[in-house]
C-alpha cells in the first residue's frame, strides 16, 4: 500500500492507532554529542595541574631563600640596587601623598574593586626624544641612558602604546596576618594584587598585565611590579622599590604571604580545584608584549575626616545597617614605567568602584533584569494562548520569535559566565534572569517551530481564483475528487515519496554518509529549526566576543524584531493577529535592557554611553505603530498603489445566481453543517431594480433595450454589496461553505473538512 494511503489519525499525530516511534538517529547523535563534551578536555586541565605544581615549587623555593636573607645566613636572594633615576623622573609626573589632617581629610584605607581612566604613553628613549623639547626630557634621558634601542624594540613587541588611551585596573587588596596568631601585622600596610587592562582605541584589542603591589594606607601611596600575563612576579622584590624608612616594614609582608599562597596552593591541588586560566597567553596568537614595569600610584585624598572613614570601611566590611557617611570618590593617579622597553605610562585620576558596592549593584540589577524576563515571558504566554489556533499562528512570522530567541539564548549564556565569575558572591542573584532568559528562549524556539510547521504548505496552496464562468450547477453540486485536479493544481505530498525496493537501495549505498546525515537535518521541521537555531547561536557567540560586533548585533536585531512581521503581514494580506500587550510589552522590556547597557553611564559591564540607542528605541516603537496600524487599516496601507497586488486567495469570488424561478434560491448546501446557502432576497430585488433603470434610461431603440435586458439577465451575478458576498466561501478545492462556518473550522484546522487539502488563510 503507498504511504499516502495509510489510515491517519490527525489529531493525534498516530498511525493505525499507534503511535508513531522515532527514529534511533536523533538518540545516537544526542548521546554521541554527550559523550564528546563529556570526555574532550583536551589536555588543559592536565597542563594546568602541572603549573600549579610548578608554582607551588617556586613558591615553597622563594620562601626557603627569602627566609635564610631575612635571618642572615646563607641565601641565593639578595635585594637589587636601588635605581637612583628613576625617581626623579617619577617625582615629575606623580605627587606623592602627604600626611592629612584627620579632622579635615583620609585616605581609603581599602581600594579593592575596580578602576577605570585614560592614560598616555610616552617613547622615552633616546631617539624618539632627540627632536623633544619637554621639560622631563633630561631625567628621560639619564634614566634610558643605557638603553640598546634595538633590544628595547624587539621586547616591546606588537603592542600599539600610543593608541592605548583607556586603562582599566581589578584590584584586591587584603592585611597581612600573622599565621600563628592570626593577628594583623600592620595597620599601616597592606598587599595589593590585580590585573591591569590596556584598551587599543583603534582595534579595541587589550593587553593584560598583572601587578603586585604594597599600599601605605596612611599617606595612600602603592608601590609594585607589573608583568605580562603569564610571567610571575617576585614579591620580595617589593622592599626595593618602597622609601628607606618603609624597607623593613615591607619585608616582614613578605613571609606570611608568601606562606600563606602556599598553603592556598597546596590545598587546591589536594582537593582537585584546578581551573583553567581562560585569560592564559595563547602561543597561536603571538606575545603582545615583554615589558616589565614598576609603578607608583596614589589616591587622591577625601574631604571625610579619619573617624568617619574608618566607620564606612567597618560598615562595608561587616554591614549592620547602620548610618555612615556617604562613599566618598575614589581615585587614583600613576606612573608606569619600563626601562627595558623605555615606555612611561601615565593615568590621570582612574575612578574606582569598591567591589561590594559593585555586588550589591549586581543584585539590584539581576533583581531588575529577573522581573523583566518574567514580564516577556508571561507575556509570550499570553501570546500563545491568544495565536493557539492554527489561524491565529498562521498570523504569526517565525522569523521575530527566532530573533528573539537568540537574543535570551545570548543573555542566558552571559548572565551564567558572570554568575560563575563572581565566584558566588552575586551568582545566586544572576541565575534568576538566566533561568527565566532560558525558559523563555525555549518557549520562543518552541512556537517558532510550531509555527514553521503550520505554515509549512503555504508555498503548496494554489492561489489561483476559480473561473468566475462556472457552470452553477457545478457550484451547487460540486465535482468528485478528480474534476478539481484538473483546475487547480494538487498540493505536492509533503515527505519522502515510495520508491522501488531497489532504486532504495542503490541510492542508499552510493549516497555519502554526510548527505545522509544532511538529509536527516532537512526532513523534520522541528529537527531542522533547531540545528539552524543552534548553528547560528554557535557563530553569534563567536561574533560577539568582539565588542564592536557585538554592538552590530545588538543594533541588527533591536531593528529587526518586529520588521519580518511587518513584512510577512504586508505579503500575505493580513494582520498580525498579536496582541497590544504583548506587542508594547515586549518592546518596552527590550528596549529598557538595550537603554541600560548602552545608555546608562554606570551599567554593571561599564559599556560607554552611545547616544544613537535613542534612535534605535525610537525605531523599534515605530515599528510596533506599523504593526498595530496593518490591523486598523490594512496590511499593505503604507505601500503605494503598484506594490498592493498582494497574492492570496479570494474566498468570495463572484459566482452566477440561481435561476429565479427554482423553488429554493441558494448555491447549494454548506459541506460543514450541511445547511442551504441561501440568497438574500434584497440583493435580487437591488438587480432587477438597476435592470429597470437601465431599461428606462435607453427610450431610442427599443431593439437595444431589450438586448440589454436579455444581457443584463445574464450577467446577474451574486456580489451586489460586500455582506452578500461574505456570506459564503468559496474553497481552492471548489466545495462551498458557509463563512461563518468556515472561520470555526479554521480555527481548530487548515484543511478542508471534505477532501482534507491544505486551504490558505481566510
Amino acid at each position: 500500500m503507498p504511504a499516502d494511503d495509510t489510515p491517519r489519525n490527525d489529531d493525534n499525530g498516530t498511525v493505525n492507532g499507534r503511535e508513531r516511534q522515532r527514529g534511533s538517529v536523533p538518540s545516537f547523535l544526542f548521546i554521541s554529542f554527550v559523550l564528546f563534551m563529556l570526555t574532550n578536555h583536551s589536555g588543559d586541565e592536565f597542563l594546568a595541574r602541572h603549573q600549579y605544581q610548578d608554582a607551588l615549587r617556586s613558591l615553597s623555593y622563594q620562601l626557603s631563600n627569602f627566609t635564610a636573607w631575612r635571618n642572615g645566613t646563607e641565601s641565593d636572594f639578595s635585594l637589587p640596587d636601588v635605581d637612583v633615576t628613576a625617581q626623579p623622573l617619577v617625582d615629575f609626573f606623580l605627587h606623592h601623598g602627604h600626611l592629612q589632617d584627620p579632622n579635615r581629610a583620609s585616605y581609603h584605607p581599602n581600594i579593592t574593586g575596580f578602576l577605570r581612566g585614560e592614560g598616555s604613553a610616552y617613547n622615552i628613549t633616546l631617539l624618539s626624544l632627540a627632536g623633544e623639547t619637554v621639560p622631563w626630557k633630561p631625567l628621560a634621558v639619564e634614566y634610558t641612558s643605557e638603553l640598546n634601542i634595538t633590544e628595547a624594540s624587539e621586547r616591546a613587541g606588537s603592542w600599539n602604546w600610543t593608541a592605548s588611551e583607556k586603562v582599566a585596573l581589578s584590584l584586591v587588596e587584603k592585611p597581612t596576618v600573622d599565621p600563628q596568631t592570626g593577628q594583623r601585622l600592620s595597620d599601616d600596610v597592606a598587599l595589593a594584587h590585580g590585573r591591569i587592562e590596556f584598551t587599543d582605541i583603534n582595534t579595541s584589542d587589550e593587553l593584560r598585565l598583572e601587578f603586585e603591589a604594597i599600599h601605605f594606607i596612611t599617606n595612600g601611596s602603592f608601590y609594585g611590579f607589573a608583568l605580562p600575563n603569564g610571567r610571575q612576579i617576585d614579591i620580595r622584590l617589593l622592599p626595593s622599590l618602597v622609601p628607606e624608612p618603609h624597607k623593613n616594614a615591607t619585608a616582614d609582608m613578605i613571609k606570611p604571604e608568601i606562606e600563606a599562597r602556599i598553603k592556598k596552593l597546596q590545598q587546591l591541588i589536594d582537593d582537585g580545584n584546578i581551573v583553567v586560566d581562560p585569560d592564559a597567553p595563547n602561543p597561536d596568537e603571538g606575545i603582545k608584549t615583554n615589558c616589565s614595569f614598576t609603578f607608583q600610584a596614589h589616591l587622591v585624598p577625601s574631604k571625610v575626616p579619619q573617624y568617619l572613614m574608618t566607620e564606612l570601611e567597618e560598615e562595608i566590611q561587616k554591614p549592620t545597617g547602620a548610618s555612615t557617611v556617604e562613599p566618598p570618590r575614589i581615585a587614583v593617579d600613576a606612573l608606569f614605567l619600563s626601562k627595558d622597553c623605555g615606555i612611561l605610562y601615565e593615568i590621570h585620576e582612574a575612578e574606582g568602584l569598591r567591589s561590594r558596592t559593585f555586588f550589591r549593584k549586581v543584585t539590584t540589577y539581576a533583581a531588575t533584569a529577573g522581573i523583566v524576563y518574567l514580564i516577556l515571558l508571561f507575556l509570550l504566554i499570553r501570546q500563545m494562548e491568544i495565536s493557539r489556533t492554527p489561524s491565529g499562528i498562521a498570523r504569526v512570522s517565525r522569523w521575530t520569535l527566532l530573533f528573539q530567541a537568540t537574543m535570551d539564548s545570548l543573555s542566558f549564556a552571559g548572565h551564567i559566565t558572570f554568575a560563575i565569575l563572581f565566584d558566588g558572591r552575586a551568582s545566586l542573584s544572576l541565575v534568576a534572569p538566566a533561568f527565566l532568559a532560558c525558559t523563555l528562549f525555549i518557549h520562543e524556539a518552541q512556537f517558532a517551530i510550531l509555527v514553521y510547521q503550520v505554515q509549512l504548505p503555504e508555498d503548496s496552496v494554489p492561489t489561483v481564483q476559480p473561473t468566475p464562468n462556472v457552470n452553477p450547477s457545478a457550484v451547487i453540486n460540486p465535482p468528485t475528487e478528480a474534476a478539481p485536479t484538473a483546475i487547480v493544481p494538487t498540493p505536492p505530498v509533503v515527505g519522502p515519496q515510495p520508491q522501488p525496493a531497489t532504486a532504495t537501495n542503490t541510492a542508499a549505498t552510493e549516497t555519502p554518509g554526510l548527505l545522509l546525515f544532511w538529509r536527516f537535518i532537512t526532513s523534520d521541521p522541528q529537527i531542522k529549526v533547531w540545528f539552524a537555531l543552534f548553528l547560528f547561536v554557535i557563530v553569534l557567540v563567536r561574533v560577539i566576543l568582539s565588542p564592536v560586533m557585538g554592538v552590530l548585533y545588538v543594533a541588527f536585531s533591536y531593528s529587526s524584531i518586529w520588521m519580518p512581521q511587518i513584512i510577512r503581514s504586508a505579503r500575505r494580506g493580513r494582520g498580525s493577529g498579536l496582541s497590544k500587550e504583548y506587542l508594547l510589552g515586549t518592546s518596552a522590556c527590550r528596549v529598557y535592557l538595550m537603554l541600560y547597557f548602552l545608555v546608562c553611564p554606570k551599567n554593571v559591564l561599564e559599556v560607554q554611553p552611545r547616544q544613537w540607542t535613542w534612535l534605535l528605541a525610537m525605531f523599534v516603537f515605530a515599528q510596533v505603530g506599523v504593526v498595530l496600524l496593518q490591523d486598523r487599516f490594512g496590511p499593505d496601507f503604507f505601500l503605494p498603489a503598484r506594490f498592493k497586488q498582494v497574492n492570496v486567495y479570494d474566498y468570495h469570488p463572484v459566482l452566477p445566481l440561481p435561476d429565479a424561478e427554482a423553488p429554493e434560491q441558494s448555491l447549494g448546501d454548506c459541506a460543514i453543517c450541511m445547511d442551504a446557502i441561501l440568497i438574500d432576497s434584497s440583493l435580487r430585488r437591488r438587480s432587477e431594480d438597476k435592470l429597470e433603470r437601465q431599461m428606462s434610461s435607453s427610450k431610442s431603440n427599443v431593439k437595444a433595450r431589450t438586448s440589454g435586458f436579455f444581457s443584463a439577465m445574464q450577467k446577474r451575478m451574486v456580489g451586489g454589496g460586500a455582506t452578500a458576498r461574505k456570506s459564503y466561501s468559496l474553497a481552492p478545492c471548489h466545495h462551498l461553505f458557509h463563512t461563518e462556518c468556515l472561520e470555526k473550522w479554521l480555527a481548530i484546522k487548515n484543511i478542508c473538512p471534505q477532501c482534507r487539502r491544505p486551504l490558505p488563510p481566510l
